[in-house]
């Protein structure tokens, strides 16, 4: 049969042939999961016994819960805070780096570090820095100055900042090295016409710069902002005492997902929060996409 088929339709077999691993791998591992969870938001199972169908029963409770509604928030807050401020960062520091050529591959590397660090060790020594006086470097540091200490982690107001501050320093370097990926595949020419005409530096930066980065930015927008809407380890590991800090404050919607789950055994419930946490997602990936798109 193999041998009656054209040299296209050969290709054709052969092309689906190398798929067929990466496919079965993806339904196995990303499809499969991913309908059990939506199944599973329809039912109420605590892990070890039966699962029993009860409809729309999760959402209802989820549309009704006001934690839900306060996690749901702090959500939003680390994505619209986040999202931009570790994006300008990144790209006055690319932006300036980019035009150092004294120890610039040093200085790229200690930007970069951050992302290579674990998390969790990350987040236990940011733990550290804001820790009461005598312990904590940042306390301490006010405390020579004459200035009063800061609660930092058991304030339902500086809570949800101080967690998003280590969480923006620690994507800060894969940010810079992409904006720097961006900067270099500009043509010189542009910058050379520019000078030449004797344009501003803003000018070129309005004009120049930040058109051709287009794709850069949106490929960064959409990656900060799944990687703030997702996160978990800096929050679960520096308030492990309280987790979710002091009143829910900084509980993000991982978080609840993994306390209802592994905690509270309603797998039900934790599947109906994940397919909520799927849909913003989704919904928010198309829409910066769509923001962004070329016109």
């Amino acid at each position: 049969m193999y041998r009656n088929l054209t040299i296209k339709q050969k290709q054709i077999v052969w092309a689906w042939a190398f798929l067929a691993l990466p496919v079965l791998f993806y339904s196995v591992i990303r499809f499969y999961p991913t309908g059990n969870a939506m199944l599973i938001s329809f039912q109420d199972w605590n892990l070890l016994g039966t699962r029993t169908w009860t409809g729309l029963d999760n959402y209802t409770t989820l549309l009704s819960d006001p934690v839900f509604w306060q996690v749901f928030r702090n959500t939003f807050i680390y994505l619209l805070l986040g999202t931009p401020v570790s994006l300008v960062v990144a790209f006055g520091i690319a932006y300036h780096l980019d035009k150092v050529r004294f120890m610039h591959g040093f200085l790229r590397m200690l930007y970069f570090l951050p992302f290579m660090t674990s998390a969790v060790a990350m987040a236990w020594v940011w733990r550290w820095f804001y820790q009461p006086v005598p312990v904590g470097l940042f306390n301490n540091a006010l405390a020579s100055i004459g200035i009063p200490q800061i609660n930092f982690l058991n304030s339902t107001t500086n809570a949800l900042p101080a967690i998003l501050a280590p969480a923006v320093w620690a994507g800060l370097g894969f940010q810079v090295i992409i904006f720097m990926a961006g900067l270099r595949a500009i043509p010189r020419s542009y910058y050379e016409a520019a000078r030449i005409d004797g344009v501003s530096t803003w000018t070129v930066l309005w004009e120049i710069t930040l058109p051709l980065l287009r794709p850069t930015i949106v490929f960064l927008v959409v990656f900060s902002s799944i990687g703030f809407l997702r996160i978990f380890d800096h929050v679960f590991n520096m308030t492990t005492n309280n987790p979710g800090g002091p009143l829910n404050s900084t509980k993000p919607l991982v978080l609840m997902i993994y306390q209802t789950a592994f905690s509270s055994f309603d797998m039900g419930y934790a599947a109906a929060q994940t397919v909520v946490l799927f849909i913003v997602l989704l919904l928010v990936s198309l829409f910066q996409l769509w923001i962004m798109r070329d016109r």
